[in-house]
């Protein structure tokens, strides 16, 4: 019943809107005029009032079919925006039955695959009078910044029971059902200055950094639980001895207990290295988005393994190491699972879809109401 050749032409067309992530407001009214072209009715929430975002997310209802408005309601979600570099993509079908970027830019299948499976989903739904309890389509903004646009919805307009994000850089077919808690440390090193030329009557802050990561526990800490350095800034000139600089980091778990231990360690481990150099240290912390493990028998899940394996793919379900819009969602209390896509390579210039993973993913989409229908 897919529409092989709608759904390849609707991905091109997506593909080739700008929208790099805190500048949706191109394709955001775009995708409003969709939804609504096919019936659904479109709300906007304030999110775009938000810093960092180019738009507001869209909340796109689908109504339930005759004689279903007692089915259990469902949703689905997938994020509008891409990284950088996202302007002007140019998409190329290759012999391989994969699509490419010309090679300069993202190709952006990441999310926007999602969002064509989706559109073709509805097209479908209503060619075929498939019968259906109502379906939301939650298509945010800001997900490639750190899932502002998800952290921004108002959930007084979300109606669902369970949902999909439609989101994971996972083969077609598979299932994850967590994800870790995420945290944010910086670190704002105070040394003191001196010229270069007379080091003895400074403290390089550059140095109290270096020996506090040479110290701290980082990289992989356990199966559960990761922790990165990720940026190193500050100094002004080579002959000046540094008073300060900053570290940004992250640690993620799936456990709690764990990644709470993990980020005191790393504050104290700053802390307790400036103050024996006779500096100080000042540390930041804050949790990005919390972790989630949804159970194998869940409804949800099993909905989501019974879709794939009607398709005769895997139905693998997997534990995730990175987050996605399902983790703000399932913490406002909609058990969610995010759908593994087939997307590859993603945020890179090399990033590549497969036309027939395209297909597949529209077919589970399909199969996913048809199951929660009965």
């Amino acid at each position: 019943m897919i529409n092989e050749q709608r759904l390849l032409e609707t991905f091109l067309e997506l593909v080739q809107i700008d929208s790099e992530t805190g500048h949706e407001e191109i394709i955001q009214p775009i995708l409003k005029e969709k939804f609504e072209s096919l019936g659904l009715t479109v709300k906007e929430d304030n999110a775009g009032e938000q810093p960092d975002l180019g738009a507001n997310n869209l909340i796109c209802t689908l109504a339930a079919t005759e004689n279903h408005n007692k089915t259990q309601k469902i949703y689905f979600t997938s994020h509008m925006d891409t990284v950088a570099p996202g302007i002007g993509v140019k998409p190329i079908i290759k012999d391989d039955g994969y699509i490419y970027s010309d090679g300069t830019t993202v190709l952006g299948a990441d999310d926007k695959a999602g969002i064509a499976a989706l559109l073709e989903l509805i097209q479908v739904l209503k060619e075929n009078q498939i019968p259906h309890g109502q379906i939301q389509f939650v298509i945010t903004v800001g997900e490639e910044s750190g899932l502002l646009g998800a952290k921004a919805l108002n959930p007084e307009l979300l109606d669902a029971q369970f949902g999909y994000a439609v989101d994971a850089s996972a083969p077609i077919g598979t299932t994850v059902l967590g994800a870790p808690t995420q945290m944010k440390l910086s670190a704002v090193i105070h040394g003191k200055k001196a010229h270069a030329s007379t080091p003895d009557k400074g403290v390089s802050a550059i140095n109290i950094a270096a020996k506090a990561v040479s110290k701290m526990k980082l990289g992989k800490i356990d199966d559960e639980t990761t922790a990165n350095i990720g940026s190193f800034t500050g100094g002004s000139a080579t002959n000046i001895v540094a008073d300060e600089v900053t570290l940004h980091s992250e640690a993620r778990s799936h456990d709690n207990n764990k990644i709470e231990a993990q980020i005191n360690h790393m504050k104290q481990v700053f802390e307790e290295t400036a103050e024996a150099y006779g500096c100080s240290a000042d540390v930041f912390t804050s949790k990005s988005y919390q972790g989630f493990k949804v159970a194998e028998d869940a409804k949800v899940t099993q909905y989501a393994v019974k879709s794939a394996q009607s398709l005769e793919l895997s139905g693998n379900t997997v534990v995730a190491g990175g987050g996605s819009d399902g983790n703000i969602i399932n913490a406002l209390g909609i058990p969610t699972v995010i759908i593994g896509i087939g997307y590859q390579n993603i945020h890179t210039t090399e990033e590549r879809m497969e036309i027939q993973s395209l297909n597949l993913l529209a077919e589970q989409l399909l199969k996913i109401v048809e199951l929660t229908s009965d």
